[in-house]
């Protein structure tokens, strides 16, 4: 007897012959099983070994059987021997003799049915030497298996060729571990076998017999009864990165021992194969908020059961991220604009980023102050973690703060992002509610200058909200994976020589190897915008880029969404993920579709690709490496823009977006109703100048006519030979004429709708604001950009046609509308209501007015102090302004003031802006007019360090040249505004240009500034800031610092009026340190914009001038609370 390994089948002398004749089964290994155990006898119980175990290859008697090779594979190798040594016929007297009961008609068997055939044991067959000798039986047809179960199966069998009627078959078979057992059938073609072993093989065997005995050759077969599956397949725990399944036996299983394979697989991943022989598994180190297939297969004797799956999704980790880095808290609690800009302690001391908790502040605090490394900060835990348990990718700590942050700070967010020429987020995924969410509102405040080719011709700028901007979409998405990182070439695609931007965060960046674990699923956006010079622009007009992070097999709502609203979309495909193409085929595409395929990284070949009715591609070109394919690909765009694209604007993608499952921001309640009362505003907006005249009546020439009379009351410029009392007298009664005749005008529309919308609670309010401020921008932006061309081209052509010059600038102010007419209007019907009687009612509403103001102040937006176009302040409203927010901070509003005064378009809001994280507005072709403040929350940790609850920020119009402030009468203005600024001040910051031709008429008006402060006794801190200064070296500093303070003492000695009030040098009227008050900012831009991020250099300076300023706030005497300011700003006001 042998027993073949290869087959694990053993064969008689007989049935092994193939093994010696064919090629192929000669390369099996045999064994000689019967010269291994005859004549032996067991060592541990001297029984004969007359069984063979193949498990452990070794024969083993009956005792060992079932002990130490129990649930082996085993064969009873005297049973086999004896059966299969012999010839067929003498094998078939040793066979029992199996008789079937009679079916009592067999006409009514049906084909395709199951017959239970009783089978009954009746010793040998005494016919089965019958026969004809020479008479050639047909055999039946090949066998087959209809059903095969654990202990049954059903065979068939095909008719015998040239035989009529019905024939009689020999059925037998046998396994390794039962005797061959045989049935005779009459007029069947088909039988089921019961009472088998589960999971083991039998040998099947049909012969024709005719009548008289003759037999067929045999047909043969053999098959595995059926391994019973699990039973009962549950999930029992699922958590982030881990799950656990459990499962019973299947049925019958119970005493057969037997294990149990277990795979695993899930999107991007090779799949995982698991053996055990318990019921229960724990799956460990899974990848958050991702699809797995778990299927469980029963193994007995080698074979399988068939697969019992499920289909678990793990939980999302985002809150285990949040934790992580310290926002668990803000996850419901959102961050807000004031809470995040409030002054604390990384703003008094130096601290080190020690664990990851402090990421995400560090972050905001670059990011505010428009760092452009903002997105590279790590803590030290990080460094010392080799592998980067603690790390958090950028894009994670990116999409967590967002996830945390409330409506109106994610525009800060995204506002504060694209000026550093980051990507923003466009769909942002949230992985523990599996939501998506169009960031619309978000994107709603990026407005940037540009331009395109049709205006290069001219040099006119467009600047626009982008939101609103017609600009084609570009998408990049990846199918599979990829060597090579997708968004790295998407910053080369965007890039020149002179100009490198990482646009898109990527793996070769810091942290950006660490694994995503919240931000798969996103969609960034960014925008290309040309500057209208050819040997620096990529592409000649502006052009939307999104990138999809992640397979666009696992996000197929965001695939969806890009297919649907682009232009063209890129697919990155390595071509080893051959089988990846068949997702695509079929999908409806409106864009066109580029295939963007290589071999591991290298060998890129782009592709035309239709997806339907099947998928089809054509080669565009083949490049060697990343470089020379993204010059393709630049090509590629430039030629689609040429063609006028399908043009989109973000606004209007809404709807789309929805119908693909995605959630828009601005779909609130609140935001929507906001909308709409904002709308019942703008209505009746068609021209600006027009609608100032009628709905903002009270702050026109009537308030400017007011202001001369309350400032005459103190100057008595016109009192000439009149008696000062009965003058004053006279003023007064004139004044109170204009107020009467501003009573007399009604409230108009728009006005009640502004009071209604501010009068909200706080998250509508807040929305109103916004879309008024927004709204306001875009109505006001098309008639300003023209005559800010027209007025940069005068100045370019025809500099000294200063009547043009000043009447566009008449026209300019007239056509800006802005949130400060409004709160302006407020004021002054809060003033106008002040000469009413204290019963009228309208008196009482009106009083309502400055606590609305207030509550602005807090919100974080600026409020108007000076009026620059009346060069007043409205002085009651002013104070009752302050009184009011004071009361809502309970009373704890000490504060330290910081000011800016300096030179027009020297950059002084950019300048705070970039300081504080404040939204002063910047100018735009002209400096704003007046003074504006700003209101920023000192947090509780530091107050007593630095003695207030806040600080006050002043922002001042710019100063002019003496001959531009003569022309536009203005140059007392100037005056007054920059000492009353100084003189409010703890630390008053002095900006000035590069410009040296105008330094010295600026410098005069700031000296005057604070030598008015004489009288008064205050001396505050004083600060140089000198802009545009980042090719000078450092001894070239110290000079220049040395020849301002020569000239600032030259021009106090020359001034005859100081010398006699005792002034002399500069230290008599300020503290002023050249080696540490005196500050070199390089250019704001790093680059040629619109492109161009914003410096990281500019950034830090201006962050080492902020720590300065906070250290001598803190040497600071205080100075009283709100009230006590407001008290100030009367005095002073009046004494100027």
């Amino acid at each position: 007897m042998k027993t073949c390994l290869t087959c694990s089948i053993s064969y008689c002398e007989y049935d092994v012959r193939p093994h010696y004749k064919v090629k192929v089964l000669q390369r099996h290994t045999l064994i000689d099983v019967t010269a291994e155990f005859e004549g032996k006898r067991c060592h541990h119980s001297e029984e004969v070994l007359d069984i063979f175990c193949r498990t452990d290859l070794m024969p083993i008697c009956r005792r060992c059987a079932q002990e130490s090779h129990k649930g082996h594979d085993i064969i009873l190798q005297t049973m086999q021997h004896a059966a299969r040594q012999v010839r067929e016929k003498e094998k078939e007297k040793n066979l029992k003799c199996v008789n079937i009961r009679k079916i009592s008609c067999i006409s009514e068997v049906q084909n395709f049915s199951y017959y239970t055939i009783e089978l009954q044991m009746c010793g040998a067959d005494e016919n089965q030497d019958r026969g004809l000798p020479g008479t050639v039986v047909p055999p039946p047809g090949k066998i087959k298996f209809l059903s095969i179960k654990p202990n049954s199966v059903v065979l068939n069998w095909g008719c015998p060729t040239g035989v009529d009627g019905p024939m009689s078959f020999r059925v037998k078979w046998n396994s390794f571990q039962r005797m061959e057992e045989y049935i005779v059938i009459k007029g069947f073609h088909r039988i089921e076998i019961n009472n088998l072993e589960i999971g083991q093989q039998y040998f099947f065997s049909v012969a024709t017999e005719d009548k008289d005995g003759n037999r067929s050759e045999w047909v043969k077969e053999s098959v595995f009864t059926a391994v019973p599956a699990p039973r009962h397949l549950t999930k029992e725990h699922s958590e982030a990165t881990a799950l656990s399944l459990k499962w019973t036996k299947g049925d019958k299983l119970e005493k057969i021992p037997h294990r149990y394979l277990i795979t695993v697989t899930s999107p991007e991943k090779e799949p995982q194969a698991i053996h055990t022989e318990d019921c229960y598994k724990m799956f460990s180190d899974l990848e958050p908020d991702t699809d797995y297939t778990i299927s469980v297969l029963t193994v007995l004797n080698s074979h399988y059961s068939e697969p019992v799956s499920t289909t678990i999704h793990t939980d999302p980790c985002l809150m285990e991220v949040l934790s992580q880095i310290g926002l668990e808290d803000q996850y419901e609690n959102k961050l807000t604009p004031s809470t995040v800009l409030e002054i604390n302690h990384n703003d008094t001391s130096e601290s080190n980023l020690e664990t990851a908790k402090s990421l995400p502040w560090a972050f905001l605090k670059k990011l505010m102050m428009l760092n452009a490394n903002a997105r590279s900060v790590k803590c030290l835990s990080c460094d010392m973690d080799s592998d980067k348990s603690n790390a958090i990718n950028p894009l994670d700590l990116i999409t967590a703060l967002f996830l945390c942050s409330d409506s109106f700070f994610q525009q800060d967010i995204v506002q504060k992002m694209s000026l550093c020429q980051f990507a923003v987020p466009l769909l942002l995924p949230n992985s523990e509610t599996r939501e998506i969410t169009m960031m619309l509102w978000a994107m709603r405040e990026i407005v940037r200058t540009f331009r395109p080719s049709k205006e290069a011709f001219r040099k006119l700028n467009c600047e626009e909200r982008l939101v609103h901007s017609d600009i084609p979409l570009v998408s990049f998405v990846r199918l599979g994976k990829m060597l090579s990182s997708k968004s790295e070439m998407l910053n080369k695609l965007l890039s020149n020589n002179q100009q490198q931007n990482d646009t898109f965060y990527h793996r070769h960046m810091v942290c950006g190897d660490v694994p995503r674990r919240i931000s798969n699923g996103l969609v960034e956006i960014s925008w290309y915008l040309p500057c209208g010079n050819r040997n620096i622009d990529i592409f000649t007009e502006p052009v939307a880029i999104a990138n999809l992070r992640g397979d666009i097999r696992a996000f197929d709502k965001q695939f969806s969404f890009l297919c649907e609203t682009s232009t063209a979309v890129y697919i990155f495909w390595d071509e080893s993920e051959a089988g990846a193409l068949k997702s695509l085929e079929g999908r409806v595409v409106k864009a066109r579709v580029f295939l963007i395929s290589s071999k591991k990284g290298k060998n890129f070949t782009l592709k035309m690709m239709t997806l339907e009715p099947s998928l089809k591609t054509t080669n565009l070109s083949k490049k060697k490496t990343d470089a020379e394919l993204m010059k393709v690909i630049q090509e590629s765009i430039s030629k689609m823009l040429e063609r006028c694209p399908d043009k989109v604007q973000l606004a209007n993608l809404a709807d789309k977006a929805r119908c693909n499952g995605i959630l828009v921001d601005e779909h609130t309640d609140e935001c929507q109703s906001a909308r709409k009362n904002v709308d019942k505003i703008t209505t009746f907006i068609a021209n600006t100048s027009e609608f100032k005249d009628e709905h903002l009546r009270s702050q026109g020439n009537i308030w400017k006519a007011i202001s001369w009379l309350e400032k005459e009351w103190w100057r008595l410029r016109k009192v000439g030979n009149q008696n000062i009392e009965n003058y004053r007298k006279s003023l007064e009664i004139t004044e109170k004429k204009f107020r009467t005749k501003q009573h007399r005008f009604e409230m108009t529309a728009a006005m009640l709708g502004f009071l209604n919308g501010v009068s909200t609670s706080e998250v509508p309010r807040y929305y109103f604001l916004k879309w008024l401020e927004i709204d306001l921008d875009n109505l006001s932006r098309q008639q300003l950009s023209a005559l800010q061309a027209q007025y940069k081209q005068k100045c370019l052509t025809f500099p000294k046609e200063k009547e043009q010059m000043e009447e566009i600038d008449k026209q300019m102010y007239a056509c800006s509308l802005h949130l400060k007419h409004f709160f302006r209007e407020c004021g002054q019907l809060y003033e106008c209501a002040s000469y009413l009687p204290e019963y009228s009612c309208q008196r009482k509403t009106m009083e309502q007015l400055p606590a609305l103001c207030a509550q602005m102040l807090l919100d974080g937006f600026s409020i108007e102090l000076v009026d620059g176009d009346a060069a007043n302040i409205p002085m009651k409203w002013i104070t009752e302004v302050l009184t009011e927010l004071h009361n809502m901070m309970n009373s704890k509003s000490k504060l330290k003031v910081i000011a800016v005064i300096g030179a027009e378009n020297s950059g002084k809001s950019t300048l705070l802006n970039t300081m504080f994280g404040v939204k002063f507005a910047t100018s735009r072709g002209s400096c704003s007019r007046g003074a504006f403040i700003q209101l920023i929350n000192v947090n509780i940790d530091v107050r007593e360090e630095l003695k207030c609850d806040c600080i006050l920020i002043i922002d001042t119009e710019g100063l002019k040249p003496h001959q531009k402030a003569q022309e536009d009468h203005s140059h007392e203005r100037d005056r007054e505004v920059a000492s009353l600024a100084v003189a409010l001040s703890d630390a008053t910051i002095v900006s000035v240009s590069r410009d040296n031709s105008r330094e010295e008429d600026i410098l005069n008006i700031v000296l005057h500034a604070f030598t008015r402060l004489k009288d008064v006794g205050n001396k505050p801190l004083c600060h140089f800031v000198h802009t545009n200064m980042s090719d000078m070296p450092p001894v070239e500093r110290k000079e220049r610092d040395q020849e301002l303070v020569e000239q600032l003492n030259e021009m106090i000695q020359k001034d005859t009026n100081l010398t006699k009030a005792n002034i002399t040098k500069i230290s008599d009227v300020m503290e002023f340190d050249p080696d540490f008050c005196s500050w070199y900012l390089p250019a704001v831009w790093s680059g040629t914009p619109p492109m161009a991020p914003f410096s990281v250099e500019y950034s830090e300076t201006v962050y080492a001038l902020k720590k300065q300023l906070i250290g001598d706030l803190k040497k600071c005497q205080e100075r009283g609370d709100l009230t006590h300011f407001a008290g100030r700003i009367e005095c002073f006001w009046k004494d100027l």
